[in-house]
């Protein structure tokens, strides 16, 4: 049987293998530091400040790239004002007029296809984030988690090309435990989860089951359980314990370089 209290961490140890993995690694590239694309919510907050921590202020690059058409306005004040906490200059980039151009450019674009239309989204964000990397000498840090990484509920090329995952290995929960450590502002820890693909949207809305059964559940995956005592555990239907494990298999090939074929 497993709780939330299997998913404890140890806030003080986990905030320094984070920031030394970062600040040995932006090292090792020989770079000038990290660009952090921070939306206003949990993940890319809990990063901003575990990169603060490991490089310095200075060496950090934040960026917001809202839409004006999903992003309210309470998510960049967010922004703001965790920027300012943490003394952090950030660069507003509004990615509206670059979406348009693409909604009407792109052939076969239907905006009733939130999907599509949200990765493309995502992969402009991407772009942006590396046009600073490059200009700036800098690495992008990735804000995935491990929840989302095994569901595949990230953008393949999009919020999933970054050169460091320093979060990769934290379920949900751990990481909202990480916030509250790091004094992440309560109006981004309590927030709702959401890409910002469009207005309203939620991730647990999308996964059709909350971040705490669901970090639950792929612990007792990846424990070895099978999906029916998972269920009688945790009190859901096997149904959905087998719709994450139909998720976490569908998209094997996000979590992999692409597949080459060996000739010899």
């Amino acid at each position: 049987m497993v709780s939330l209290n299997d998913l404890a961490i140890n806030c003080g140890k986990t905030e320094n293998k984070i920031t030394k993995f970062i600040a040995e690694n932006v090292e090792k590239a020989g770079v000038k530091g990290a660009v952090v694309a921070v939306s206003g919510g949990l993940d890319s907050a809990v990063t901003l400040s575990l990169t603060v921590k490991a490089l310095g202020r200075e060496k950090v690059t934040a960026i917001t790239l809202p839409d004006c058409d999903a992003t309210p306005e309470c998510d960049i004040m967010d922004v703001m004002q965790h920027c300012g906490r943490l003394s952090v200059t950030c660069s507003t980039v509004d990615i509206t007029p670059i979406l348009h151009v693409m909604r009407d450019t792109l052939p076969l674009y239907d905006a009733s296809d939130r999907i599509s239309g949200g990765n493309v989204k995502s992969r402009v964000r991407m772009t942006v984030a590396y046009h600073y990397a490059n200009r700036l000498g800098r690495m992008v840090m990735g804000t995935s988690n491990k929840t989302e990484l095994m569901t595949g509920f990230f953008t393949k090329y999009g919020d999933g090309g970054v050169d460091l995952m320093p979060l990769g290995d934290l379920y949900k929960t751990q990481i909202r435990q990480l916030a509250v450590h790091l004094n992440v502002p309560e109006s981004i820890i309590i927030k709702p989860p959401t890409p910002g693909f469009f207005p309203g949207q939620t991730t647990e809305a999308d996964l059709g089951i909350d971040y705490a059964t669901l970090d639950l559940v792929l612990l007792s995956l990846e424990k070895g359980t099978e999906a029916q005592m998972i269920a009688e555990d945790l009190k859901i239907t096997v149904e959905k314990v087998e719709a994450v494990q139909r998720r976490i298999k569908a998209n094997e090939h996000k979590r992999r370089l692409p597949l080459i074929l060996r000739l010899s």
